[in-house]
């Protein structure tokens, strides 16, 4: 009973850290600084198993910080990649630079059709581009590195062996925890001093979920064996204790049938009562952590038959381990110790 009710409430805890530590988005993004990353880095990045696409975000170029002059982001991305960090694209057309807008977010007001902005490289050299008519419709997740940028810019107009001095190199993936896992491995293996920032997610909160879950299962396999112990050990201690009044209705005629049933019920009773209760507590329990820690899910109807067919699996290992107590054979020594 202890073991289904806090199984029941570890469920809840499980679902809170998953919602802190994964994204509701079906794509997951890695941002690193880009100036701290060499050609051969992001070409091993590019293909590290996992990753669909990659992008760079870079911000317009300014002489100060307080000058209060127009900015504007751009993302260097082909179609193909643009369409892998967003929920859809529709315009869009490679080798030519395009205004970005989503309906969603508010655009950028400086970013106007016919002003223009310059991105500064390492080398000091820069590259000025024109906002143009043209646009792309895109659909972006929230968070993503790919909200706010006003410009699409094609990879053709950059250098191959330029530079941004303020830009972020985005990776995306999907948002299963072991493709995040398997790609955070991945970028600590080709870049280890560099920070990367999965957006959108706690990394600590992935750690904090392995880790409750390895306990779960630990408690859950400790629990099963001794629960499936203390029933055998219950049941042949009621089957001995019983054993002369056993003997007497076998004697006054009672079936070995009827017998075997009456010791089932007897044994089903108190643990129909009892996981009953657990799993109507646990579960209740569960809700309310899920409701007071703020969560989506407030009533969690979808781990509820995990817990009723834990239970179930319970009485059935219960009842199977009263069925072979209960013996034809009469012993008149029975009897007479009664």
């Amino acid at each position: 009973m202890l073991l289904v009710f806090g199984a029941s409430l570890a469920q809840g805890v499980l679902i809170e850290l998953d919602q802190v530590s994964r994204r509701t988005a079906p794509v997951q993004e890695y941002s690193l600084p880009a100036t701290e990353l060499n050609a051969q880095q992001r070409t091993r990045l590019t293909a590290l198993s996992g990753v669909r696409a990659h992008g760079l975000v870079a911000d317009s170029w300014v002489a100060s910080i307080e000058d209060r002059l127009p900015r504007a982001q751009g993302i260097v991305a082909t179609c193909a990649q643009l369409a892998a960090f967003t929920g859809s694209t529709r315009g869009c057309v490679d080798d030519k630079v395009l205004r970005i807008e989503d309906p969603a977010f508010l655009s950028n007001e400086d970013a106007r059709p016919g002003s223009s902005f310059p991105f500064l490289f390492g080398n000091g050299r820069k590259l000025t581009v024109s906002v143009p008519q043209e646009t792309v419709v895109v659909r972006a997740y929230d968070p993503s590195e790919f909200v706010g940028p006003s410009l699409l810019i094609p990879p053709s107009l950059v250098p191959q062996d330029a530079q941004f001095t303020d830009a972020r190199f985005v990776l995306v993936s999907s948002s299963d925890p072991t493709t995040i896992r398997s790609v955070l491995d991945g970028i600590g293996a080709v870049a280890p001093t560099v920070p990367v920032e999965p957006v959108g997610i706690v990394i600590g909160s992935l750690a904090q979920l392995t880790v409750i879950r390895s306990l779960l299962v630990v408690g859950m396999v400790l629990g099963l064996v001794i629960g499936v112990a203390a029933f055998v050990v219950s049941v042949a201690d009621r089957a001995l204790e019983r054993r002369g009044q056993v003997t007497a209705l076998a004697l006054l005629g009672a079936g070995a049938g009827t017998l075997r049933v009456v010791q089932v019920v007897q044994v089903l009773l108190p643990l129909v009562v009892g996981l009953g209760a657990a799993v109507v507590a646990g579960w209740l329990a569960e809700s309310s952590y899920l409701i007071t820690g703020g969560g989506e899910v407030h009533w969690d109807w979808e781990g509820l038959p995990l817990l009723v067919a834990c239970a179930l699996g319970v009485m059935v290992a219960a009842a199977a381990a009263s069925v072979p107590m209960v013996r034809r054979h009469i012993d008149p020594e029975h009897i007479r110790r009664d």
